[in-house]
């Protein structure tokens, strides 16, 4: 069969740090990645920016540039179109793609709000697509669902999180990131960050039968850094920076046997935990024994040391348990590893005709994509209700 054929919303040649560059193109042009895929396209805010990328990421002259999502739609050469833009821009860049009936890749978030993430999807399973949350395939979340499918901790009766989000400084916002202070552009921690480990902590424990949750802005102004790192300015921000989630787990046998009812808590807090605490302490407790997953301050590309420990409590004993990358994901940078398998996982489907996915060979599809925007809509849901109740009171009293 031949390669799959691949645009690319998003490669800058102004920001070779970016996610495009950083996590995709690293598999794509590996030996692994060109035995199933070829870059055909570069979409960007214009043609002259996609040739530029062309040329600082040393793509072939063959590669096409296009600055008109309708125009890159109409190409009938192209399999695959990979959305790597900003939240806000989603939208108006993928839109005409999928319209046009093309298969597509889009990192998380899917859209700015739900609404917009509506209109994307109409609400449709669109199996022929991929969402970029790549935590769900990672070797933690795998040893993790094996752990509790084989048993060793029994059924979970309750599990709780505790996570930092330390992408970012606690107080301040890069120029170019500014968009990060006002929650209607839909790029901001608790979207992003927390969403991202939230996703992979459902993948692990089942959905919530019902939750309710707490937001907190604890900062209501951050500073605006420059490119020389002085603060520029400071600004007001409505992005809540401490979220609270409670909730009770439906049962979910099989793959991970829970009770139902298992209570189910999750705490983020935008900026770095106390000095030398881990990045995100989870632990599942089990009727047969307990499991604790420790993750470094950079946890959500599993760039800092991860550990997996299991009390038994028949024997009172404490054990490390073992996880690791596969060989050809090694040579990859970590950034790139989970987002390689999600391609890989597609190029098998494709290549094996596009019928039923293979049992632990599924990947998240935008409408997993939309079970997270809808979790997330009812959570800032809460939050206003509560900001309303709130202020009522106060004019009230």
């Amino acid at each position: 069969m031949s390669r799959i054929r691949i645009a690319i919303i998003g490669l800058s040649a102004s920001a070779i740090t970016a996610w495009a560059a950083s996590a995709h193109l690293p598999y794509l042009l590996s030996s692994h990645g060109r035995k199933h895929f070829e870059i055909v396209a570069l979409l960007n805010s214009s043609v002259s920016s996609a040739e530029a990328a062309r040329t600082t990421f040393n793509l072939p002259p063959t590669v096409k540039a296009y600055g008109d999502p309708s125009a890159l739609a109409q190409m009938s050469d192209i399999d695959l179109v990979v959305c790597c833009t900003r939240v806000d821009v989603h939208f108006r860049t993928i839109e005409p793609s999928i319209r046009a009936g093309k298969a597509v890749f889009v990192e998380w978030p899917l859209a700015e709000n739900l609404s917009r993430a509506l209109e994307l999807t109409g609400d449709r399973p669109m199996s022929n697509s991929i969402i970029g949350l790549q935590g769900r395939v990672s070797p933690v979340t795998l040893r993790l669902k094996a752990l509790l499918a084989e048993g060793v901790i029994g059924k979970v009766v309750s599990s709780h999180v505790s996570s930092y989000g330390a992408l970012l400084p606690r107080d301040a916002l890069p120029e170019d990131m500014e968009y990060f202070a006002e929650r209607k552009y839909g790029g901001n921690p608790i979207i992003i960050e927390n969403g991202h480990s939230l996703d992979w902590l459902h993948e692990v424990l089942g959905e919530f039968e019902e939750f309710e949750s707490r937001m907190q802005i604890q900062r209501s102004e951050v500073k605006v850094l420059g490119k020389d790192g002085k603060v520029k300015e400071t600004i007001g921000t409505d992005v809540p920076d401490l979220l609270s989630i409670q909730g009770t787990l439906k049962a979910r046998e099989g793959e991970s046997g829970v009770v139902q009812g298992a209570l189910f808590t999750h705490i983020f807090r935008h900026g770095t935990p106390f000095k030398g605490r881990a990045g995100l302490t989870w632990t599942i407790n089990g009727e047969k024994g307990e499991l604790q997953i420790t993750m470094g301050e950079r946890f959500l590309f599993l760039e800092d040391p991860i550990t997996i420990q299991l009390h038994d409590h028949a024997t009172d004993d404490v054990m490390e348990l073992t996880w690791d990358w596969a060989d050809w994901q090694k040579e990859l940078p970590i950034k790139a590893r989970g987002v390689a398998e999600l391609y890989e996982r597609y190029a098998q489907w494709k290549k094996s005709g596009q019928g039923r996915v293979t049992k632990g060979r599924e990947w998240p599809t935008l409408a997993d994509a939309m079970l997270r925007t809808r979790q997330l809509d009812k959570i800032f849901r809460q939050f206003d209700q509560a900001e309303g109740r709130r202020a009522n009171g106060k004019a009230c009293g």
